[in-house]
């Protein structure tokens, strides 16, 4: 009796125990670390460094659980890159940004991130070899900063290990909802050589890449080097039957593409006549046509205009990407107290992608992009009106105007490295420490294709002469022909220009870790103690295209950007064994940033513990406080414009009740959105809960169920545009679009109602012109739910050994409030304005047979809102089927199918937006295949 009151003590006194100091990786090491959940250390090993402490520790289990996966376990699930490694992941309940992202093609081309728990990806930290690394250059979505994982070499990875939660205790900021870590081989084992190719099923996207990793120890050098190479070809939407025209729309009959476009002061479609069109047929690949839209014309018929359904598809799915990266961790032993050791990794990679065709419409000087002016002489080809007319004309370019997709393409140069130079070693007995200097650098050129205001409106209208007296709109003798006349490349390229960005980030840092692992001995064993200090600074530097600053490019009026901070942090850590059967773990560290003339410090803090009453059965609960300084790109962003597409949804449920929204005549439109930084950011804050049971009756058998909560307050966030627009509507009309009242006097809608333009007099009077946005610390957001995980290895007696693994997570709630006195939203109904799943699963069946082994793996991704926000969409299943073969020793033979039951995105019925369906959650790349060989020299065998 007297034990189990220990152990309840022992419980109560962690509900409330933070993050685990004894449950993460050390940040300053590239160490072994912890097996995964369920898994023991096996015999031998002595004391591992796991992710989240600087304590090296006999057992694998903390406070918090670790996910980890090896290179091993990323061959037989069949992941071909790092984005597929953490999209599996069950924990990792936001977005990843995929390849055919359009936002991701404007802002942050070729980049990937991952988001823990759904936070948003800035609040994970990612880690390569237990160390920090560059943001990538430009910021997400034109908002925040954060890592890019895409140019991490995933062949040459040794293991991955995930931790989520709050661990500011250990890291310092931006490890709010977790830590990855990266660990790349680091141990000397002969000479090995991968070389894998891929296709896909339906043509498309082939890929190749070569790895050779290699190591040595002669005397007291020793080290471990390794490349990887790449060369990803592109696959073309238009290659997908799925989304190769307008036809796969689902909520209707398609609309065309308008690609040669002419309307009216109240952008009522003036005819051009079918002759005009059949002129053009041969553009767009011998789609173009007489086209029509349903409401467009003055009396409410049909509008005509000259378009495509096929060019829609003119977007890559997968980038065009080759790339090469290396790594090395070396050391040079000189003495038995100390050694000299050189982490370094770097990667080049040259990318390319389409977003779309570019398109042009009339600018004024301004800037004022209505798109109209005075065109006193002219009229379109069978245009029966008379008289002077206020004109807009609208032109997209075809493939056969530009000389083919190339010229069109985005491209993205970029070279990231990460060195690091230190000495480590041991003194007085059972002491160690470790003084690192570590820089990390990524660097772009950037260059996005654009249209030149001037010499396309001086192109199409010719010079202007003069203003309209009665309109106010510049005059322009404009001929019609001009518009509907094809251009030659030469032509295309009078009128275009590559926008050229060279961004920039940096982090250097100074840091000192010493540790002790029996600082004295409890009941239990030793007592572990580590203290650490670091000072560094960060930096980036946007260097935009000084004219894409300026009204120079159609569509484009970017914000400049750059600035640096200076930081530094001090902590310590303890790991108390108190008993055999509990053990109690602490961390504290204090952070002191300076930037922008100003400054602030934040004291952050771990409790953990776990109790073991039998040997099989392990309770652990931890607790912990996180902060993230505010973003360098929210702080030290410059004012400019972006111009993005919204929907007017105040006009489109006042004006067109009965129209479904992808049809409304006010959606998708063309704004401006004016943004700029906020340097009175303050950090935002978290805490972290979990508490778990790991039961493990034996060595073949483990499963762990973990309840988790993070909260966070302060969080900074951009202004979404979207949702701006959304509450604007809902505060005008006094309710939702689902019925539900809204107190248009609310701070939401007060701010709502402020930060959308509208026009004012002329023909779009009332109609939506742009939304002021900046960044800024909103209330709170709140996420918990529970983790599960399993495996089980079964041996059998002459048809070899089966092991089933498999992992699940459940989110209880998630919650936003973006001001006090606001309604609290939840994130996972369908009509919240954010698309996040409520579960999320991966499980593996494996069977290996000697030289033989498979394994099917299998992900669930829980159901999401659909389109319209009025319901749900039905969950999904995504199937990998892989196999290896020892061929001898040192020679084996892999196979693997992705998406081996050729599964289709989930049809969404009400998704009226290209390509059809949600490319933050699927792809339409289909079934796929990959052959790799493996040779090894040296070293243990296969």
């Amino acid at each position: 009796m007297r034990y189990m009151k220990l152990v309840a003590v022992a419980l109560a006194g962690t509900s409330m125990v933070a993050l685990p100091v004894a449950a993460m990786a050390q940040a300053a090491s590239g160490e072994q670390s912890v097996p995964a959940t369920g898994q023991e250390a096996s015999e031998g090993e002595g004391q591992i460094v796991v992710l989240g402490s600087r304590i090296p520790r006999i057992q694998g289990e903390g406070p918090a659980p670790v996910t980890t996966i090896t290179a091993d376990d990323i061959l037989r699930s069949g992941y071909q890159s790092v984005p597929d490694v953490l999209r599996a992941i069950t924990q990792n309940g936001g977005e990843t940004q995929s390849q055919q992202s359009f936002s991701g093609a404007d802002f942050t081309p070729g980049a990937q991130q991952v988001d823990l728990r759904g936070l948003g990806p800035n609040h994970t930290l990612v880690l390569v070899n237990g160390r920090r690394i560059a943001d990538f250059p430009l910021p997400f979505k034109g908002n925040g900063n954060f890592t890019d994982i895409s140019n991490i070499p995933v062949g040459l990875i040794e293991r991955v290990e995930i931790l989520s939660g709050s661990a500011s205790a250990i890291y310092g900021s931006d490890a709010i909802s977790g830590v990855v870590n990266f660990q790349l081989k680091s141990k000397p084992d002969g000479t090995r050589i991968d070389y894998r190719y891929g296709a896909t099923e339906q043509g498309g996207g082939s890929s190749q890449r070569l790895s050779l990793t290699t190591g040595w120890e002669t005397g007291g050098f020793h080290g471990v080097v390794g490349v990887e190479l790449l060369d990803q070809r592109p696959l073309w939407q238009y290659q997908r039957k799925l989304q190769d025209s307008t036809a796969d729309d689902p909520t209707g009959a398609p609309l065309a593409r308008r690609t040669f476009l002419r309307a009216d002061e109240y952008l009522y479609y003036i005819n051009p006549g079918k002759a005009t069109c059949d002129r053009l047929s041969s553009l767009n690949r011998g789609t173009t046509y007489y086209a029509a839209r349903p409401r467009r014309d003055t009396i409410s018929g049909d509008g005509y205009f000259c378009g495509s359904n096929a060019s829609v598809a003119y977007g890559t799915m997968l980038s065009k990407r080759q790339s090469a990266s290396g790594f090395g961790t070396m050391g040079y032993t000189l003495s038995d107290h100390a050694e000299l050791f050189l982490d370094f990794q770097a990667s080049y990679s040259n990318l390319k992608l389409f977003r779309d065709v570019l398109s042009w419409s009339y600018v004024a000087p301004d800037g004022n992009e209505e798109g109209t002016f005075y065109n006193p002489n002219y009229l379109a080809p069978g245009d029966t009106d008379s008289g002077d007319q206020l004109d807009n004309w609208t032109r997209q370019f075809t493939p056969e105007e530009m000389g083919g997709f190339d010229v069109g393409m985005t491209r993205n140069r970029s070279f990231s490295y990460n060195v690091t130079p230190g000495v480590k070693g041991s003194f007085g007995g059972t002491w160690n420490y470790e003084f690192s200097l570590n820089h990390a650098e990524y660097s772009a050129r950037i260059s996005f294709p654009q249209v030149v205001i001037s010499k396309a409106n001086a192109f199409f209208l010719g010079p202007q002469v003069g203003v309209d007296p009665n309109s106010g709109y510049a005059q322009f003798n404009a001929n019609p022909t001009r518009l509907y006349t094809p251009l030659t490349p030469a032509e295309y390229r009078s009128i275009t220009a590559d926008s050229i960005y060279r961004p920039k980030s940096w982090v250097n840092n100074v840091a000192a870790t010493v540790n002790n692992t029996e600082l004295f001995r409890l009941p239990g064993g030793p007592v572990g103690f580590a203290i650490s200090a670091e000072v560094g600074n960060q930096g980036y530097d946007l260097k935009p295209d000084p004219l894409a600053l300026t009204q120079y490019y159609v569509g484009l009026v970017d914000s400049d950007g750059k600035g640096t901070r200076q930081h530094w942090g001090a902590g310590g850590e303890l790991r108390i064994p108190a008993f055999s059967f509990l053990e109690l773990d602490a961390a504290a560290r204090y952070d002191h940033y300076s930037f922008a003339g100003n400054g602030f410090g934040k004291f952050t803090y771990n409790l953990g513990a776990v109790v073991r009453p039998t040997k099989s059965l392990m309770l652990r609960s931890a607790y912990g406080t996180g902060f993230r300084a505010p973003d360098l790109n929210y702080v030290f962003r410059g004012p400019g414009n972006t111009h993005p597409s919204g929907t007017d949804y105040y006009l489109c449920r006042r004006d067109e009740p009965g129209v479904a929204l992808p049809d409304c005549g006010y959606a998708d439109q063309g704004i401006v959105s004016h943004r700029s930084g906020n340097r009175r950011l303050r950090p935002e804050t978290s805490t972290s809960l979990n508490a778990g049971i790991v039961w493990q009756p034996s060595r073949r058998f483990d499963v762990s169920v973990d309840y988790f909560r993070v909260a966070m307050k302060n969080q900074v966030l951009d202004m979404n545009i979207d949702s701006i627009l959304r509450d604007e509507a809902d505060c005008r009309l006094g309710q939702t679009a689902a019925g539900s009242p809204v107190d248009g006097n609310s701070p939401t809608c007060l701010d709502a109602k402020a930060r959308v333009q509208r026009y004012v007099g002329g023909a779009l009077d009332g109609q939506l012109q742009g939304v002021f946005i900046n960044p800024i610390n909103v209330a709170k957001e709140t996420t918990d739910g529970i983790d599960f995980a399993a495996h089980l290895r079964i041996p059998t007696a002459g048809i070899g050994t089966f092991a089933l693994s498999a992992s699940y997570t459940y989110v209880l709630n998630h919650t936003i409030r973006q001001y006090p006195g606001d309604p609290v939203i939840d994130k996972l109904t369908y009509d919240s304005g954010y698309d996040i799943p409520r579960d999320k699963g991966t499980a593996s069946l494996s069977w290996d047979l000697g030289k033989f082994s498979t394994t099917l793996t299998g992900q669930r991704l829980g159901r999401l809102p659909n389109y319209d926000e009025n319901a749900f969409i039905k969950e999904s299943y995504l199937f990998n089927l892989s196999a290896q073969y020892n061929i001898t020793d040192r020679f084996r033979l892999s196979g693997t199918i992705n998406n081996l039951f050729d599964q289709n995105p989930i049809k969404d019925r009400t998704y009226g937006a290209y390509p059809y369906y949600d490319i933050s959650w699927f792809d339409g790349a289909g079934r796929s295949f990959y052959v790799q060989l493996t040779y090894k020299m040296g070293g243990a065998k296969l």
